[in-house]
């Protein structure tokens, strides 16, 4: 229950309306009540007192009230299902706008899946939670109260009687929420777990489909299908049980008041009327106690769910800004500096992926990364923009710590494309102008010039509006990695990170977009992470890394003579004959 209190601040907003279908509520319940006293005086004034009008005027009363009762069952559902939507809607924002605060290193421990589980039915299970509480969840426990006040109003005796019936059906009511619970609990976590198979297989369907695993696929779904399946019906056939055992201490108490109340009224002591009146109250004391069950099930659902949605809204950036910052001053020209830098992705010192990385990269200077896979390469551009933290040293940009800069001044000046090409749902022309959406079509068109993805984009259907579907699924991957340059070049970025991005691009097309960035960024500070020798040759410096330590750097013709790996690397993909030439 702590869990969903963090939450009620989320309904604070809607007081008004949760106040307005409360009143309808209370005034459905005291029509609900009435119903039973005005069945009463149709049969003790009615017909057994021989008068006509008290039937027909207590007939009309009954029909107006219940005509009442609709509209105002009606209203409280309108209230509460806006109250409940409002809620939910709020709750997916607070959640997107956290996602979106997240450092790299959160985002690298939360699952996608969960993510998204988090953002659809966890927040559906606090909607209906609320809307439920605004309707049967207030009205069960309001009901079955003020029904046991009637109860002993109209016959004390009887009610008396009837106390060990509720008594015993409590405690069997007491019985199942208490094991609904738990219960409940696995089968959200079974949801969960079928969840994340499934966008699993939805997003990789097609790595599926070429590795030709659709049957262990299927196997694997059917498998965590069939458990969440059991798991629902576990519980089904627990909470089934719950009706028949009611059904039994209802019939047990009608069988008391007729017996009890029959004797009664053969003495005079009661009339027909008020038996009747006591077996409906009877059963409306009793109907709400198998309504608690479901409650139950409720709340423990939306438990779950709020502890899963807390979870998110209570973790804090890995990266955050210091409450005191200094200003970046204007100007273009950014020099970085790495200082005995040491790095690792849990913020400790264990298991190293940088150790003492000492790096100088000036204004207008494009610094080329190389080495092996998972030599530390994309840690290190990572650091640049404050990504992560680092564990050990300091990065700087003309001499202060990129700790001690709001990290949004960072970005402004920053372009970046990382390893993974990301295009999003839209035209071409909105995937190039994200980072900069009121930039004119010339710049766009320069921008895609520059990064040599013009001439097909003029090739597509609908030339610059034709639309990229879902992760870009409608172009080839050149073509998304030259459309990700052409975004990072428009914003005429003071650093820019290509992260292994000419990777699906030819050797001719890469050296068409290395010389248009020479010309279009010339006071800008470039990184380049290759795997691809042809992509560094002409950087102006190149920074061999090896096992998170950077074992040389220099140009390409002082490296030849000086670092035994680079030239390993060297001979690896040119071969002697071309190193001769180039040399």
């Amino acid at each position: 229950m702590n869990h969903i209190k963090k939450l009620l601040h989320f309904v604070k907003p809607y007081w008004r309306r949760s106040l307005v279908a409360l009143t309808f509520l209370i005034s459905v319940i005291a029509i609900d009540l009435t119903i039973p006293r005005l069945i009463q005086r149709i049969i003790d004034q009615g017909i057994n007192g021989g008068d006509i009008h008290v039937v027909i005027n207590t007939t009309i009363i009954m029909v107006t009230i219940s005509i009442l009762q609709t509209l105002f069952a009606l209203a409280n559902n309108l209230f509460s299902i806006q109250v409940g939507e409002s809620v939910a809607r709020d709750i997916r924002e607070a959640l997107f706008l956290k996602i979106q605060s997240f450092s790299f290193g959160n985002l690298d421990h939360l699952n996608t899946g969960q993510l998204m589980v988090r953002l659809s039915s966890d927040t559906t299970m606090i909607q209906r939670m609320t809307q439920v509480s605004l309707r049967i969840g207030t009205r069960a426990p309001l009901l079955m109260l003020g029904s046991l006040v009637l109860m002993f109003v109209t016959d004390s005796r009887l009610a008396l009687m009837i106390v060990p019936v509720l008594v015993a059906t409590t405690i069997i009511i007491l019985f199942f929420v208490s094991r609904m619970g738990p219960l409940f609990m696995t089968v959200q976590k079974k949801l969960d777990r079928l969840n994340t198979v499934l966008q699993e297989n939805i997003a990789g369907v097609r790595l599926v489909k070429a590795f030709v695993r659709e049957r262990y696929e299927s196997s694997r779904f059917a498998t965590v299908n069939e458990d969440y399946t059991d798991r629902n019906i576990h519980v089904m056939r627990f909470m089934a049980t719950l009706s028949p055992a009611m059904s039994v201490f209802v019939n047990i108490g009608m069988v008391i008041v007729i017996w009890a109340g029959g004797i009664q009224s053969a003495k005079d002591g009661v009339s027909v009327g008020q038996i009747v009146a006591f077996l409906n109250y009877l059963h409306t004391t009793m109907g709400p106690l198998g309504i608690m069950v479901m409650l139950a099930n409720v709340v423990a659902a939306a438990t779950a769910s709020a502890e899963r949605i807390n979870e998110v809204l209570e973790t804090e950036p890995e990266v955050k800004d210091k409450s005191t910052l200094q200003t970046m001053p204007e100007g273009r020209a950014q020099r970085i500096r790495f200082e005995g830098v040491d790095f690792h992705y849990n913020g400790t010192n264990d298991g190293l992926v940088l150790n003492r990385v000492n790096l100088d990269a000036e204004p207008g200077q494009t610094v080329a990364i190389l080495g092996a896979t998972g030599a530390g390469k994309s840690s290190i551009v990572n650091l640049v923009p404050r990504f992560y933290d680092v564990a050990e040293g300091r990065v700087t940009w003309n001499g202060m710590d990129v700790r001690d800069v709001k990290q949004t001044d960072l970005l402004t000046h920053l372009g970046i494309v990382p390893q993974e090409t990301i295009l999003f749902s839209g035209t071409v022309r909105d995937n190039i102008r994200y980072g900069k959406p009121d930039a004119c079509e010339e710049e766009v068109i320069a921008a895609a010039q520059a990064a040599q993805a013009h001439d097909f984009i003029m090739n597509l259907p609908n030339g610059y509006d034709t639309r990229i579907e879902e992760r870009g699924v409608n172009l080839s991957g050149g073509q998304k990695q030259r459309i990700a340059i052409a975004r990072a070049l428009l914003l005429k970025p003071s650093v820019l990170i290509l992260d292994d991005a000419t990777s699906s691009v030819d050797v001719e097309t890469e050296t068409k977009i290395q010389d248009a960035m020479k010309t279009w960024l010339q006071d800008s500070t470039s990184f380049v992470v290759a795997q691809r020798i042809s992509t560094v040759l002409h950087a102006d410096k190149i920074v061999v890394v090896d096992e998170g330590k950077i074992v040389a750097q220099g140009t390409h013709g002082e490296l030849m003579k000086s670092s035994a790996v680079y030239q390993e690397i060297y001979d690896s993909q040119l071969g002697g004959g071309v190193k001769l030439e180039a040399e």
